[in-house]
């Protein structure tokens, strides 16, 4: 537990760095070509892509930084954050971070176990509750940078839980965090809390 409290202020301490302030009015013209596959307001209506909307500010900069230095690979993004300055990324974020998410619904087949996973974590395999970085309503923490994951799609989700798992997705810094929680997670797990935190508000 101890090692687990120490990866997570140093993750704070990492992501506790200065950015460029945002301007949400700015970030609206500069959403077009975002809002085709992320919807016009970061609802995006296709499960295969992240709801923007009410993500923390923090947190959607770093995704679009890393995603145009190619510290993310995101096969649909190529090429589409190239022209955009520092100043547009942080607009665009800006944007989506004043925007509200929507919320689905979970599998009632899926709740117990989701919730359980959720709140709980697997302690005795050294895993934390996911609450302890993304809060109890599922809202993340804006000022440490930690994701919005109440109302996500359960589809996104179970990809980037995978994929840190698998070690396909890095970008969660050198304390590896969500890469060492999502190792102690079964596809059967993933499946459940995907769905727990898709209708979690």
């Amino acid at each position: 537990m101890n090692k687990v409290l120490m990866t997570l202020l140093l993750t704070l301490g990492i992501t506790g760095l200065a950015h460029a302030a945002g301007d949400a009015a700015a970030g609206e013209g500069k959403v077009a070509v975002c809002g085709a596959c992320h919807g016009p307001d970061g609802n995006s209506l296709a499960p295969n892509f992240p709801k923007l909307a009410g993500q923390g500010e923090r947190y959607l900069l770093k995704q679009l930084q890393d995603i145009k230095a190619g510290n993310r690979q995101v096969v649909e993004m190529t090429g589409l954050l190239n022209n955009l300055s520092e100043q547009d990324l942080a607009d665009i974020a800006a944007y989506y971070a004043s925007q509200k998410m929507s919320v689905g619904a979970a599998d009632p087949k899926l709740v117990a176990r989701g919730e359980a996973l959720f709140r709980g974590g697997k302690l005795d395999e050294g895993m934390p509750a996911c609450t302890g970085c993304h809060a109890p309503n599922g809202a993340g923490i804006d000022a440490a940078g930690f994701p919005q994951l109440g109302g996500q799609h359960a589809a996104y989700v179970a990809k980037q839980l995978t994929a840190f798992r698998e070690g396909d997705r890095t970008n969660d810094g050198d304390s590896r965090i969500m890469r060492s929680i999502a190792a102690k997670l079964s596809n059967k797990d993933i499946e459940a809390v995907s769905s727990f935190v898709q209708g979690l508000h």
